[in-house]
């Protein structure tokens, strides 16, 4: 492992147009391409490549082409993970994505932040936070979740949203920036009255 990539992993500034780092990101960029000419139906096909793809993907995942990644890897999802059609992932820093996510149609999460000073821009500086969504969570289509974000269990984010902060288990959250609007209570479903 390289220098710059221990550096991209680790959430330090790094330098992008690293050789080493591009090679990595052709090779991914290469095998989600062939991964979005697959049929629809070819469901075997389509899970093996992924799992290929992916850094970890549990049981039954469901990714609809076109799918979008830099390099795959560093994307972490559970069982039952299900997303349509256009999601991107910028995996700079890791994605952890829990158990029976649901992903709407194109929906972003950005792990890379990139300077504002023109001139660190134009020489490749980077740095990237992880992102983290836990279990049971429903992001509605067109969602953007920013770099550095946590999304606790049982959450639904609002179409459109542009998430920017964390947002707490148990959430319903929508807007620009996305905030919660109301905290969903639980009933125990073996209760016996």
């Amino acid at each position: 492992m390289n220098q710059e990539w221990k550096k991209m992993l680790c959430g330090e500034p790094y330098h992008a147009l690293d050789p080493e780092i591009l090679s990595m990101l052709f090779k991914a960029k290469d095998a989600v391409w062939a991964y979005n000419q697959l049929k629809p139906s070819q469901l075997e096909a389509r899970e093996t490549c992924i799992k290929r793809i992916l850094g970890y993907c549990g049981v039954q995942p469901m990714v609809n082409s076109p799918f979008h990644c830099d390099f795959g890897c560093n994307i972490h999802v559970g069982n039952h993970f299900f997303s349509n059609f256009n999601l991107t992932i910028l995996d700079e820093a890791r994605v952890t994505i829990g158990n029976h996510v649901l992903i709407g149609p194109n929906v972003s999460l950005f792990t890379v932040c990139h300077p504002t000073d023109p001139v660190e821009r134009r020489v490749g500086t980077e740095w990237a936070k992880l992102i983290t969504i836990g279990d049971d969570v429903w992001i509605g289509g067109n969602v953007t979740i920013l770099p550095g974000v946590t999304i606790g269990h049982r959450c639904t984010i609002g179409a459109g949203s542009v998430v920017t902060k964390d947002i707490p288990d148990d959430s319903i959250a929508v807007g620009n920036p996305c905030r919660v609007i109301k905290k969903l209570t639980l009933q125990n479903e073996n209760n016996c009255d």
